[in-house]
């Protein structure tokens, strides 16, 4: 897969620590941390889209916190 076929958000600018996705099917959905792009995440578009709804739909009972050391 090249790297034009990978896209991150609009909100990540220049940044280079961001989630970024491809869909090199109908079927699957890649998902990779940009920083480190050899782990990637395969799941189908359904579950990606219950993800995404369930985050939606409760974030703001989600504390935010810092993952980092």
């Amino acid at each position: 897969m090249s790297i034009s076929d990978w896209q991150k958000s609009s909100y990540s600018g220049n940044a280079s620590n961001c989630v970024e996705v491809a869909a090199p099917s109908g079927e699957v959905v890649l998902i990779r941390e940009s920083e480190d792009p050899c782990v990637v995440v395969t799941v189908s578009p359904v579950v990606l889209g219950g993800l995404v709804r369930s985050v939606r739909s409760d974030v703001t009972r989600w504390p935010a916190q810092s993952v980092c050391t």
